[in-house]
């Protein structure tokens, strides 16, 4: 039996995580954590799992390391330097394993492997990510990770970045440059999460998408990570080592 607490259990995702492990016959809820309360109740647990706010991520990340506890997260915005300053933390306690993971639908991790794959044998890439307007980072943690992907892929293939002649004086509407990828965001109400890669060559287009649209669809990769983080020490980056793939 794998003992469970959930930081920012009163959120969409906090309680829908809570449910899930209550359904479950190997893990068992024996804390849950949300603003006001301590957090030193998660020390009676053996996995964290974490979707509060980002601001103070690092912090709540410190209190589980010294703690003990492994962690899985879905919070939000974790950039190239933050992920850097948690593999360092992480390194002065080897046994420990944290997972970071921009997208815990299985559907979507395909969805980024695919588009790796495809990504080199084409001239031009582009991302597009929509959410849910309460969405607080932009792009999503699964565009970034996207076109960090893509941007690999391409470049072990010798491919360049594709040709842009765009001189516009608002490079904005471009979209943010992460690598060589353009990604665009779109908050609108009655999305959920849905991320489209875009790529193209001389007459022909190929569309990667993949639509969540309950936020049931991240549960499966949410156990997973619990049922595994104590199995990889240190940082691990999305479920893509967790999947034969």
């Amino acid at each position: 039996m794998i003992k469970v607490a959930v930081v920012g259990s009163a959120g969409r995702m906090g309680a829908e995580v809570c449910a899930a492990v209550g359904a479950t016959q190997d893990l068992s809820l024996v804390a849950t954590v949300d603003l006001d309360d301590s957090l030193d109740t998660v020390a009676s647990a053996d996995v964290v799992v974490d979707f509060a706010t980002p601001d103070t991520a690092l912090d709540r990340l410190h209190h589980y390391m010294n703690a003990g506890v492994h962690a899985v997260i879905g919070t939000t915005g974790f950039t190239d330097e933050r992920l850097a300053e948690v593999r360092q933390m992480f390194s002065k306690s080897p046994g420990i394993g944290v997972m970071i993971v921009p997208n815990f639908s299985i559907g979507a991790v395909l969805m980024m492997r695919f588009a790796k794959q495809a990504a080199p044998y084409f001239e031009s890439v582009e991302v597009i990510e929509m959410h849910h307007p309460e969405k607080l980072d932009a792009p999503s943690g699964t565009a970034r990770l996207t076109a960090d992907l893509i941007t690999e892929a391409r470049r072990e293939a010798g491919v360049a970045a594709g040709n842009d002649a765009t001189v516009a004086h608002d490079m904005a509407a471009r979209g943010s440059k992460i690598g060589d990828v353009s990604v665009h965001s779109v908050r609108l109400r009655g999305l959920t999460a849905h991320q489209e890669v875009l790529l193209g060559n001389v007459g022909e287009l190929l569309s990667i998408r993949h639509d969540s649209l309950d936020r049931a669809s991240f549960m499966p990769g949410v156990l997973l990570a619990i049922r595994e983080v104590a199995e990889r020490p240190g940082l691990t980056i999305g479920l893509d080592p967790l999947l034969p793939l």
